[in-house]
This record gives C-alpha cells, sequence and structure tokens, in this order.
C-alpha cells in the first residue's frame, strides 16, 4: 500500500459504487460478506489500515458502541477517527493506534491548528476532533475490554455546574480550547441566500444573467434541493433519505402542504409534520416528472436497477410494503440504507423509490449534496461575492428567519390583550419558540434558543443601522490649553 491513510467505509454502502482498479476492493466485497454474516448493520462506518488490515478491536466502537447512534453522529466519529489515525500512521510512525502517547496528541493539535503547513481547523472543530478521540479512548482503555493502556488525551476535572448538586469527580479533556463560539449561528436572508443559490448552484452571474462559462449539468435539481432545505430547515441526512412516498400532491389554495417524517429517518427519531410551501412543492415535482423521470429511464434501459444487490422491492405502489425474512415492513419503517435499495415496481420496469437521483439514476448520497454545496461555495469566491453556505446554514436560516416571523405576529396579537387573554392566545396558538424546535426536530426547546441570540444581534445591527452617518457628540470637549479656561480657573 503507497497511500499512508487510513480508509473509511461503509458496510453495503460504498460498495455499489465502487468501480476502480485498486486490489483493495476485492477484498472490501470479501469483509462485506463478513460483516453481514456477523449481524453489523448496514450503513455501519468501518475502517480499513494503509497496509489493508481490519482491525476488529477498533472497528468495534462503531459495529457495538454507537451501534445505535443516528448515522450522522457515526460518520463523524469515524471520519475524526481517520485524521488522527492517519497522523499517527504517517507522521508520528505509529502503526497501532494503542500506543498512542500524549506526545502524539500534542503534535497532532500544533499541526491541525498552528502548523504553517497545516489545516488551520478553527477551535470549533478542534474541540470536536479532542471529544471525538477522547470518547474513543475512554471506551478502549475501559477495564472490561482494555484495548489501549492509556488514553493519550490529557484530562482535568470537570468543573461542577452549581444546578448539578454534589456528584461524582468527573473527567473532561484538559486540551479543549474552551474558546470556540457558542452562540454563532452562520445563517442567510431570503435576498443573500438567492444570490448564493443562483450563481453558485444555477450558474448565473452576479448580474442575474447566464453565464456562459457554467459547466454544471444538475443546476436546476440542485437548486430544488436547496430551496426545500432553506424552506423546511430539513437535515442533510432526512432530506436526502426521503421517498416518492413522502411527497405530498399540491393542494390548490394552499400555501404550505405538510408531509410526515417518519421516526426511521429522522435524526433522533424526532418524527414529525414538515411544511411545504407550494412553491418549492411545484418545483419538486416538476424535476419529477422531467429530471428525475429522464435519469430513471436511462439507467433502466442500461439495465442498472436489475444489478442492485440485495433489492427490496414494492410489488404494489398503492400500497407500499416490503418483505424482509417474512415481514410485512412499511415504508415509513425503513431506515437510510434501506431506502437506498429500495426499488418500485411499476408498469413500465423497476425504479428507485428515492426522491433524489444521482446523474447514474440511483439514489443520491449525501456526500453528493456536500459537493455540490462546495462547488457553489467555490463558485461564489470567483465572482467575489463574500456569500458561503452548507446545508447546516440554510436549517439555521429556515430557524431564524421563521422565529423572527413569528415573535413579530405574536407580539402584535398579544400587545393588546389583557392577562387573560394573553393566556388563552398561548394555549391556542402555542408558543412561536416551541413551535420552531417541533419544525426543527429537536429534543428540547434548550438547543432551539440559540436562535434567539441571532435575534438578538439582528436587532442590534438594525439599531447601529439607523444611527444618522453625521452623528457627532452634541457638546465638543473643552480645550484644555486654551489661555481663556486658565485665567477663569481658581
Amino acid at each position: 500500500m503507497t497511500n499512508p491513510d487510513w480508509r473509511l467505509f461503509h458496510t453495503r454502502y460504498d460498495l455499489p459504487r465502487l468501480r476502480t482498479a485498486d486490489p483493495l476492493i476485492e477484498m472490501l466485497w470479501d469483509l462485506d460478506e463478513w460483516l453481514e454474516e456477523h449481524n453489523v448493520l448496514e450503513g455501519t462506518p468501518y475502517l480499513i489500515s494503509p497496509d489493508g488490515r481490519y482491525d476488529i478491536e477498533l472497528n468495534e466502537y462503531f459495529t457495538l458502541q454507537l451501534a445505535a447512534s443516528p448515522q450522522d453522529t457515526q460518520r463523524a466519529h469515524a471520519s475524526d477517527l481517520k485524521l488522527w489515525l492517519s497522523f499517527l500512521w504517517r507522521s508520528r510512525s505509529r502503526k497501532d493506534w494503542r500506543q498512542a502517547t500524549p506526545e502524539d496528541r500534542a503534535a497532532y493539535k500544533q499541526w491541525r491548528t498552528a502548523d504553517p503547513h497545516g489545516p488551520h481547523v478553527d477551535w470549533t472543530t478542534w474541540d470536536r476532533e479532542v471529544a471525538t478521540v477522547n470518547a474513543f479512548y475512554n471506551w478502549a482503555v475501559h477495564p472490561r475490554r482494555a484495548y489501549a493502556a492509556e488514553n493519550p488525551i490529557l484530562q482535568r476535572e470537570a468543573r461542577a455546574h452549581p444546578s448539578r448538586g454534589h456528584r461524582a469527580t468527573a473527567l473532561t479533556p484538559a486540551e479543549s480550547s474552551h474558546t470556540g463560539p457558542r452562540n454563532e449561528v452562520v445563517w442567510l436572508t431570503p435576498e443573500m441566500y438567492r444570490t448564493w443559490r443562483d450563481v453558485g448552484l444555477r450558474g448565473y452571474a452576479p448580474a442575474g444573467v447566464a453565464d456562459r462559462s457554467f459547466r454544471g449539468r444538475f443546476g436546476a435539481r440542485n437548486a430544488t434541493y436547496s430551496d426545500l432545505m432553506f424552506r423546511t430547515g430539513m437535515r442533510l441526512c432526512e432530506q436526502t433519505s426521503l421517498s416518492l412516498f413522502e411527497l405530498p400532491h399540491l393542494v390548490p389554495g394552499k400555501a404550505n402542504v405538510r408531509t410526515w417524517l417518519p421516526a426511521a429517518i429522522a435524526k433522533y427519531g424526532s418524527a414529525r409534520w414538515v411544511y411545504l410551501p407550494s412553491s418549492s412543492l411545484k418545483a419538486i415535482w416538476d424535476y419529477v416528472e422531467e429530471e428525475r423521470a429522464e435519469a430513471v429511464e436511462t439507467a433502466r434501459d442500461a439495465g442498472v436497477y436489475d444489478r442492485i444487490r440485495n433489492p427490496l422491492i414494492i410489488a404494489n405502489p398503492s400500497d407500499p410494503f416490503v418483505d424482509i425474512d417474512g415481514q410485512r415492513i412499511t415504508v415509513d419503517k425503513l431506515d437510510h440504507a434501506e431506502r437506498r435499495r429500495l426499488l418500485i415496481d411499476t408498469r413500465d420496469g423497476l425504479e428507485p423509490a428515492a426522491l433524489w437521483l444521482n446523474e447514474q439514476g440511483l439514489p443520491s448520497a449525501r456526500s453528493c449534496w456536500q459537493e455540490a454545496f462546495k462547488a457553489a461555495n467555490r463558485r461564489c469566491s470567483r465572482h467575489r461575492l463574500n456569500l458561503r453556505a452548507h446545508p447546516h446554514a440554510l436549517r439555521h436560516s429556515f430557524a431564524v428567519i421563521t422565529l423572527e416571523q413569528l415573535w413579530r405576529g405574536h407580539i402584535q396579537d398579544m400587545t393588546a390583550m389583557n392577562p387573560s387573554q394573553r393566556q388563552t392566545h398561548q394555549m391556542v396558538f402555542g408558543d412561536p419558540l416551541n413551535w420552531v424546535r417541533l419544525r426543527l426536530g429537536h429534543r428540547s426547546v434548550v438547543t432551539t434558543m440559540r436562535y434567539l441570540h441571532a435575534l438578538q444581534e439582528l436587532e442590534m445591527e438594525t439599531r447601529l443601522a439607523l444611527i444618522p452617518q453625521d452623528w457627532e457628540p452634541t457638546a465638543a470637549p473643552a480645550d484644555l490649553d486654551d489661555p481663556a479656561l486658565e485665567a477663569t480657573s481658581v
């Protein structure tokens, strides 16, 4: 192996898309069968060392410890550990992660945050990486496992929170920066978002005209996907796993049409109603009937769907369920990985049940959309636009804008009410903050309260903008060198 980096894969998830001469791939097919025989859940991440080894003890962290965690959490832990393990192998000559020392971790911190040739990650990213590696080693050094002798992360005694009362001494990573922004929310106004979308995703010039240099092929699809995220606040993992069965039809006269987001694909099982604006819904149906239909037809003619590994087939679209080991499982019970191999048997042949497809006519991956956002940011940068967005920024934007609109109407409604009327109003219409919490799928309103900070910042920016540009103090300070003042002084 010439590549000194660890490699990250996902059980029965990456293999259908891998088309490479890499000799590692043949081994991965055999490994995948072994993982299936050992009941490792589909979509579970696993790491392969640079010399092609599958470390059972290392990957047990994903197959057992994190098995019940959301897939995004598993992926984030796997990605952070991959960086750490690759650094050990490449820069510290540590072939065995069990032998990592605090000195290795100090060198890693230097490279990640301060080295002139390093990535210069921000402190928020560094704190997350520290927490990830710390959690892994705390698990590995536990006496029941003793896979490693020590945790390379230095520890300190955690500060007890007054509200939690007396408790046993707890330890926390001593290498956390404690300086990263805790309340900062990156969000875009509607005007900023439209400019970013049109230039970055649709390939327009900043002036709003078509840019002949744009070579993107899926501008309309990408903009439709992005619009839905901006208007509903769905997470990337949730929106990417939507199927045609969660797509409602337009209702004449309705500005918003709701659909149920099943617990199986909602992060932390936060099943909820999602309200789709009619304009976004129409654009999605246009995509389904045109661009998506063309991709399906091309893939069908090429026999792509006949080669899908272990497909789950819906025989009757009007009664969407699949048979798994003799059990009738409805679509709303299928998770992210299962939906990727879910097909519908139509009059014209098989087609994916997934709403969002890639250019090969297969369900798109989250990485596909992350790369689309990165490409859009690069394009905006080339046009010298100070605009950047990522999927979570669009979720933040939905939350801030919706909360601001609801609070404005809520306050106006309650201004002229007496206390009794206000209480009744609250009981009938609820709390705007809690409504936004439900739309975002937060388990606690405390999480949603972070957006209040953004509104406070917005209010202060508005007040500052109203200060006249020619503002000066009402009286100039006295000139202490004026002889007249000296003559009158005592």
